[in-house]
């Protein structure tokens, strides 16, 4: 990663519909520098997708939440077969396997709170293997749209 990478990258992930020759001008570079760099970074991993954001409200999901839960026994096979459960649920937007009191937590987005309650007591409360869970209700949400390579991890360093 160099600086030409990192501006193509956050101009891409303010704008993934910029055409190359947009793309290109605004990093100050050739188009066909551009395109390759851009296939190098798909290639290398760095960019791995392109995707519309959109508003949950204007989708009929007006309450989104985080629900931390407990799964036991923990082995492999039970996470596993929990996230892929977890994945394929129309409410669920990210699923996170993670470190602490919690195994999971799951953002979730519904209509309303009895929704909610819904899907937790008959997603959540049906599976065996969730001793326990909480939820926390989501009431702002700011995204961050821009990463960047962090000190000391450009140029490949950190991998």
């Amino acid at each position: 990663m160099d600086d030409t990478d990192s501006a193509i990258l956050s101009h891409l992930q303010r704008d993934a519909r910029l055409t190359n020759r947009e793309l290109a001008r605004l990093v100050g570079i050739a188009p066909s520098t551009c395109l390759e760099r851009v296939r190098a970074l798909r290639s290398r991993g760095v960019i791995t997708g392109y995707h519309a954001a959109v508003q949950p409200r204007l989708l009929g999901r007006s309450l989104q939440a985080l629900v931390f839960a407990r799964l036991r026994p923990l082995s492999r096979d039970v996470i596993s077969g929990f996230e892929a459960y977890l994945s394929q649920l129309p409410e669920v937007v990210s699923v996170f396997v993670v470190s602490g009191d919690d195994d999971f937590i799951v953002h979730v987005a519904v209509p309303d709170i009895d929704r909610l309650h819904a899907f937790l007591m008959d997603r959540f409360s049906a599976r065996r293997e969730v001793v326990s869970f909480r939820s926390s209700v989501i009431y702002q949400q700011t995204n961050v749209r821009v990463m960047t390579p962090l000190d000391g991890h450009e140029h490949g360093a950190g991998r």
